[in-house]
């Protein structure tokens, strides 16, 4: 059977992790329209009879200003050159700019072949797309070249099925009854963090970790209580908001998308606590969970 590493990578806000879930029809991933969504790489297994395609989501590649930014990019190239191929993903509806060039030169070194992913087709005329087809054809020799819209969830069949063709002869790396590695925790987490990300004003998100503090089962249902860091006091009263109603607003949409996680009830409380400079702290980044390199 066919088995191997495909790294999904771009620029923030290309798509990656909106393709990794709809190559699964799952929710994989947190998404959102902030840059830098994605703090770590999220492996999707994809399990057929005649191949096992691990799929792995990583941090928008981009000019870092913390330490956790600077990881993350050093994440993504450690990714990029342990696969056996790369998804470049692009969106089609922005102008090509340096940091397209920048990725663009980086899966170039690796020497291993890319599939060029025109992804938010949706968003363009097709005369458009044809043109900007032709303009990136110009810029490097890629594999294989797919336009897609992940949000809309084209029909990847030909994707997957090209995709194998370029993987090796293998035995299967991880149980075929798994499509994904991460752990519960990390899962609950990320949701939690991604309803910061939609619902908070724009300053506050990327300043945000959420910890998983404790989790107790029944039969029925579970009990989750999660910590949210933030790096100043104003962050904090911004995410509580006027008499908690910010708080809430996260918790409900939170908890409506970790019951569907779970398959369960799910009673949810969240806590927030300031935690000065932890973007720039390498052992709180790690216990954190985020920017996994091997320093």
């Amino acid at each position: 059977m066919k088995c191997g590493f495909v790294a999904i990578a771009g620029r923030p806000n290309a798509g990656k992790s909106t393709l990794l879930n709809a190559l699964f029809n799952e929710k994989l991933a947190i998404v959102s329209h902030k840059p830098q969504t994605t703090r770590s790489e999220i492996r999707g297994i994809l399990n057929e009879e005649d191949c096992q395609i691990i799929f792995t989501d990583t941090p928008g590649i981009h000019k870092p200003r913390h330490r956790l930014e600077t990881r993350m990019n050093k994440e993504a190239t450690n990714v990029i050159q342990g696969v056996d191929l790369i998804y470049l993903v692009v969106d089609i509806s922005t102008r090509f700019a340096t940091g397209d060039e920048f990725v663009l030169r980086m899966v170039e070194q690796t020497g291993l072949p890319v599939f060029l992913i025109l992804n938010k087709i949706d968003k363009l005329p097709k005369e458009k797309v044809l043109n900007n087809l032709l303009e990136w054809q110009k810029r490097f020799t890629f594999a294989e070249i797919f336009p897609i819209s992940a949000l809309e969830q084209d029909n990847f069949t030909d994707l997957i099925e090209t995709t194998k063709s370029y993987l090796p002869e293998g035995e299967p790396l991880y149980p075929v009854d798994i499509n994904t590695d991460e752990s519960e925790n990390f899962r609950i987490a990320e949701i939690i963090r991604e309803k910061i990300l939609l619902c908070a004003e724009e300053e506050v998100p990327h300043a945000t970790a959420v910890i998983v503090e404790n989790k107790v089962e029944n039969e029925k249902s579970t009990y989750i209580q999660a910590m949210i860091l933030v790096e100043r006091d104003g962050q904090k009263a911004i995410l509580i908001g006027k008499q908690g109603s910010m708080l809430r607003k996260i918790n409900i949409s939170a908890t409506r998308d970790l019951e569907i996680l779970l398959g369960r009830k799910v009673k949810l409380e969240l806590f927030v606590r300031v935690e000065e400079e932890w973007r720039d702290n390498d052992s709180r980044i790690t216990e954190y969970g985020y920017g996994h390199i091997d320093e």
